[in-house]
């Protein structure tokens, strides 16, 4: 019997025009069967530290005022074996060169989507995959992607990859929790500084990942994969 995951995704500076240097795409998974459980342990680390159980989870809100609160949600992170993350990184997008590939930046955009998911996917497991909804019209090249993943495992009846979805970050936990993580990724690869809590708390993840964050893991790394993207990968 296939064992159900879910897979909450989100993205940091994907604009092309936004004048920031790195984008990142990433995800959270972890098995259906814990999500409620984990849900209701986030919001428990929030009341443990006096905020309301719908205080919204979001790295651009990290402050030295509720630092102890974020150190909390790495260690619960690294701490639960069913919690899994996964962050494609784009280190300098004014490096990208659309026209020689035939495309336009939002079609690159969801190839890094399909880049960042594909490793997540198992053919012997299914998934249901969140994402944070970010206009009216991205429900059709939601569509595309579920299209693009299916096709990918020669899942044409979506036994595997059940359901593409979108969805608001502020009403599910796990989707801010990647875009949490995928925050403190985009912050050190757009080489900022002027946070110390932010600062803090990456120092934080790199020592209980074992990783730099500024170099790939194994492709297979489990807990917590980091793969950055070069140029000369190219994309067709």
């Amino acid at each position: 019997m296939k064992q159900l995951y879910n897979i909450y995704c989100d993205e940091s500076c994907h604009l092309e025009n936004d004048k920031h240097k790195a984008m990142t795409i990433g995800a959270i998974w972890c098995p259906d069967d814990k999500r409620k459980l984990i849900f209701q342990a986030l919001r428990e680390i929030k009341i443990k530290h006096g905020l309301k159980p719908d205080f919204e989870l979001k790295w651009n809100k990290v402050s030295m005022s509720k630092i102890d609160y974020y150190i909390d949600i790495v260690n619960y992170f690294f701490d639960n074996d069913y919690l899994h993350f996964r962050v494609l990184v784009i280190p300098n997008k004014e490096e990208l060169r659309h026209d020689l590939y035939g495309q336009t930046h939002d079609q690159f955009y969801y190839k890094m989507y399909f880049d960042m998911l594909k490793t997540i996917l198992d053919p012997q497991n299914s998934y249901n995959i969140y994402i944070d909804i970010k206009d009216t019209q991205s429900q059709q090249k939601v569509e595309k992607l579920h299209n693009v993943l299916c096709n990918s495992q020669y899942d044409f009846d979506k036994k595997i990859i059940k359901r593409v979805q979108q969805v608001e970050s502020k009403h599910v936990e796990l989707v801010a929790l990647a875009d949490f993580f995928i925050g403190a990724v985009s912050y050190l690869h757009r080489e900022l500084t002027t946070s110390k809590a932010k600062l803090q708390l990456i120092e934080n993840i790199r020592q209980r990942s074992g990783y730099t964050l500024k170099t790939n893991t194994l492709y297979r790394e489990n807990k917590f994969n980091v793969f950055i993207w070069k140029t000369g990968y190219g994309r067709k």
